[in-house]
C-alpha cells in the first residue's frame, strides 16, 4: 500500500497516517492479518520521526484496527468486534462531512453516489467484513 502524506496540511501527520491505514484496511489495500512495516521502517520510508509512526500505531491499536506483538510487530486485526459508541462517532463525523459537502456545493444525489461507490469498494474485498 502506498501512503501519501500532506506535510503542509493542518491535519497532524500521525492522524494522516492513521487515516491512510484505516482506509487501506477498509478498501482492501491492507488485508486482515497482514503485517505492517516496523515503526522505524515506515518512518524512514515516509521521512517522518519514528515517534510519529509510533503514535499512529498506538492510536490504531487502541481503536482496534491493529494488534501489536513485541516479537511479530504490528498486524491488521483478523477479529473485529462492534463498538457501541461507534454509532455516535459515525453520526458526528457524517454530520461534519455532509455539512462541509453541502457548503462546498455537493448536492445529496452526488454525495450519496460518492458514498455508494466507496461503500461498494469496501464491501467488495475478498474477505468477510467485521461483525
Amino acid at each position: 500500500m502506498i501512503m501519501t502524506l500532506d506535510y503542509n496540511s493542518d491535519i497532524p501527520i500521525y492522524v494522516q497516517l492513521r487515516n491512510q491505514i484505516v482506509i487501506g484496511i477498509g478498501v482492501g489495500g491492507l488485508n486482515y492479518g497482514e503485517k505492517l512495516p516496523t515503526v522505524r521502517q515506515l518512518a524512514d520510508d515516509l521521512g517522518v520521526n519514528a515517534m510519529t509512526v509510533n503514535k499512529a500505531y498506538a492510536l490504531l491499536k487502541n481503536e482496534g484496527y491493529i494488534s501489536i506483538d513485541r516479537r511479530h510487530g504490528a498486524k491488521v486485526r483478523t477479529e473485529w468486534s462492534k463498538q457501541a459508541d461507534f454509532s455516535q462517532k459515525l453520526e458526528y463525523e457524517l454530520k461534519l462531512v455532509i455539512s462541509e459537502a453541502s457548503l462546498k456545493g455537493i448536492d445529496q444525489e452526488q454525495f450519496m453516489h460518492i458514498c455508494s461507490n466507496i461503500f461498494k469498494a469496501a464491501m467488495s474485498k475478498n474477505h468477510p467484513l467485521p461483525e
